[in-house]
């Protein structure tokens, strides 16, 4: 259950940026840090129940995933593993291509997973419903937003792309980072229940933020966990 937004910047740059919306009696996830997969050094924080991670970013790529699909779901009591387990596994193969082509999703719970090739810059988006892949090559030079199907209709998903829109207007070209972080926290906030960063009577609410910018020259991570009010910085 997450939002997760896309912003483009100079020179096939961009900063990828998620609020993770989860159950307040989930364990909180583990401070971000790096893990080698393969010979990848990856970094990413790590949900404390089921060991995997919603986002994740190494020097050639940055995934993100999101749950539900095109609708929501009826859960089953249990999955072949966590949805989580699948950014992780992205890093095991050489390309996003080849984890496209070959990696097997049978009996995995519906998600939406974002991913972010360097250089060359690319935006792909994978859907799986339970049954079958739907892949998306989107406009790298374009700005997006996601929200999980499983915690905002239709209509709050078209409310919360009209918050985007009128945050984009907004902005400008300098501390991108910074704008785009406040509008995790405070886009929509006269609407706790379906703001950006929201809160269903202290039962489901956003417990982090994670952001991730890109550039030829400089790569980092800026974590937030807003239970324990921790934050940490990574470059990488």
């Amino acid at each position: 259950m997450c939002t997760v937004t896309y912003l483009p910047t100079e020179n096939q740059a961009f900063i990828l940026t998620s609020n993770r919306d989860e159950r307040s009696v989930r364990p909180s996830a583990f401070l971000p840090n790096f893990i080698k997969i393969n010979d990848l050094e990856v970094l990413c924080p790590i949900d404390a129940q089921a060991k995997g991670t919603w986002i994740a970013t190494a020097p050639t790529r940055t995934v993100c995933l999101l749950n539900g699909a095109f609708v929501p779901h009826i859960p089953k009591e249990k999955y072949r593993q966590s949805r989580g387990k699948v950014v992780l596994d992205s890093f095991l193969f050489p390309s996003f291509e080849k984890f496209l082509d070959d990696y097997d999703l049978t009996d995995i719970e519906p998600f939406t997973l974002v991913m972010v090739n360097h250089q060359p810059l690319t935006l792909t988006e994978l859907i799986w419903d339970g049954n079958q892949k739907t892949i998306t090559t989107r406009n790298p030079s374009a700005t997006a937003i996601w929200s999980s199907v499983t915690l905002y209709p239709p209509q709050v998903v078209l409310q919360r792309q009209q918050w985007f829109a009128a945050f984009l207007q907004h902005s400008q070209n300098g501390q991108r980072q910074e704008q785009i972080i406040d509008f995790h926290r405070f886009g929509g906030k006269e609407d706790s229940t379906n703001a950006i960063l929201m809160n269903r009577n202290n039962e489901f609410l956003t417990v982090s933020i994670t952001s991730v910018s890109v550039e030829a020259q400089a790569r980092q991570m800026r974590y937030f966990d807003l239970v324990n009010k921790q934050e940490k910085e990574i470059m990488f």
